[in-house]
């Protein structure tokens, strides 16, 4: 297992792997070195050998890695290998996108309620669940575990929502309003800035990848 603190680069590769991985066990693969696995991820080996030692390094020199179980332990290590119960505020276009698809439930990201503030879109259904009124919101969280909120909705309105979902106790937050959230040291975000992510794009269109 992991010593000291795990640098956010580390992190931001490990479901690299675990993507890799998968794919690698539906091509019944079983072994592979590090050296193969750099070739097919881009990273050096070195680099691979590094982040795998943090946590205990997983692999034989001279006989590389066994696909399957490290694909298990790194699942294991990014909490791949429990459920965690999911709502959505904001049921608009990117809060239908995030429910339909299927993929987060494979993982264990299963979607127990969605909710948005407006009164129409509660008459609608995802994925065999009704749309519910946000002021349902604190009822709901009494009476369901929840783990993860994913903000859907306009910047405007989330740093009020994500101030409800602390007082509720809610530990993670995926907020992809256009916005930072100012919320306590123990409770986890993940800002998925798309547009940010475009100007990335166009910067390295523009002046060339460096990385």
């Amino acid at each position: 297992m992991a010593e000291g603190k795990i640098s956010s680069a580390v992190i931001k590769r490990l479901p690299r792997y675990y993507r890799h991985l998968g794919e690698l066990l539906e091509q019944g693969v079983e072994r592979i070195s590090s050296g193969e696995l750099s070739e097919r991820m881009k990273v050096t080996a070195s680099q691979i050998r590094q982040d795998l030692n943090h946590f205990g390094g997983f692999g034989q020199q001279g006989y590389g890695y066994n696909v399957k179980y490290l694909y298990t332990e790194i699942g294991k290590i990014l909490g791949l290998d429990k459920k965690h119960n999911v709502i959505i505020i904001g049921a608009g276009n990117l809060g239908r996108a995030i429910a339909n698809y299927a993929n987060f439930e494979k993982r264990g990201f299963v979607i127990t309620g969605i909710f948005d503030k407006n009164p129409a879109a509660s008459e609608r259904e995802l994925k065999g669940k009704r749309v519910m009124d946000i002021g349902e919101l604190e009822d709901f969280a009494g009476k369901n575990r929840i783990d993860i909120a994913a903000l859907t909705i306009p910047k405007d309105e989330a740093v009020m929502v994500a101030d409800r979902l602390v007082r509720l106790g809610i530990k993670a937050i995926w907020n992809f309003a256009h916005t930072d959230l100012n919320v306590p040291k123990d409770v986890v975000v993940e800002s998925v800035h798309l547009s940010e992510s475009l100007m990335r794009i166009s910067y390295k269109l523009v002046n060339g990848d460096e990385e």
